[in-house]
């Protein structure tokens, strides 16, 4: 394989993951679906992640409870130890099966790993990410996985050892499965809706952050100005938010125009033509300001449907 091979290799592998989502607003927006690898990555520090906090907790825990003993070990455990004991079984539970949940149900749709190798949770109809769809997918990793490891790790293999190779060949099947579909989907995510998409860290440039219509609100080309009360900018939340910003990055004329016609049908204007990205830039600065100023007020929009 040759080094000058190597890009084109690596754009190609990248078309091959591109897709086009239609919002319910009919706005197309190009995404990326996450490679193999770095789910696997994700995966890998998820885990992580829960192994040293867990096992340092436990720890914790135990010198709580050996110190709590006071050399009454052959005699019945006292109350203070049986209760560390029920709040480490807790503990575990709500860990294994609450780490992936909580986070995914967050804004950013990522748990700390994802966050990492720069991953996220969407849902396929371009749609909020709904709670049913992360316990769904999540819930069936135990079936994909913890489950025929546990099988792995008890049952044996060779004669008589039928309930190990079924083991193996149940964990086989759902190991591959990425590997059989154009989505890399595993089967959580067929089931729940959901794909999970390349989401790289970005920052918000200058220019879209404080400088042309999204400062001032005046258009460059018409000179009009834009000014929204508060019960417009109260349609939209966080998650519209990214979207907007996504679309003005993109520049796509197409999906301006759509975006700018869907907005100005939400809060009643007139869509006129021709100034639609001087709009929107005014919109998205104003909604940005008001959100944040509800964050320092301890409020949060998350979407239009909170």
């Amino acid at each position: 394989m040759s080094g000058p091979a190597m890009p084109a290799q690596i754009r190609d592998r990248r078309a091959k993951r591109q897709r086009i989502l239609v919002t319910p607003e009919g706005v197309a927006l190009p995404l990326t679906i996450a490679s193999r690898g770095a789910r696997a990555g994700a995966l890998m520090l998820d885990f992580l992640i829960l192994m040293v906090s867990t096992v340092s907790l436990t720890v914790m825990m135990m010198f709580i409870g050996f110190g709590s003993l006071n050399g009454a070990v052959d005699e019945k455990l006292p109350g203070a130890t049986e209760f560390i004991f029920v709040l480490w079984s807790l503990m575990w539970f709500i860990a294994w099966n609450g780490y992936f949940m909580f986070f995914e149900m967050g804004p950013r749709g990522a748990t700390p790993g994802k966050r990492i190798v720069g991953v996220r949770v969407a849902s396929r109809d371009g749609g909020r990410l709904v709670p049913e769809a992360i316990v769904a997918r999540n819930l069936l990793r135990d079936i994909e996985l913890f489950l025929p490891l546990v099988m792995l790790l008890s049952a044996p293999f060779g004669g008589g050892g039928a309930a190990g190779w079924a083991a193996f060949l149940w964990f086989l099947v759902f190991l591959l499965f990425p590997f059989f579909n154009k989505d890399s989907m595993r089967a959580g995510d067929l089931i729940a809706g959901t794909w999970v998409l390349e989401a790289p860290e970005q920052k918000l440039a200058t220019t879209l952050s404080s400088e042309g219509a999204v400062g001032a609100g005046t258009s460059n080309v018409t000179g009009a100005q834009y000014r929204f009360g508060d019960e417009e900018l109260s349609v939209y939340g966080e998650y519209e938010l990214q979207t907007l910003e996504r679309v003005l990055r993109d520049g796509r004329p197409q999906a301006i125009e759509a975006v700018a016609e869907t907005i100005c049908t939400k809060i009643g204007w007139n869509p006129g033509a021709g100034d639609e990205r001087a709009f929107l830039e005014s919109f998205y600065g104003q909604l940005r300001a008001r959100l944040e100023s509800d964050m320092r007020f301890g409020k949060r929009k998350l979407d239009k449907f909170s």
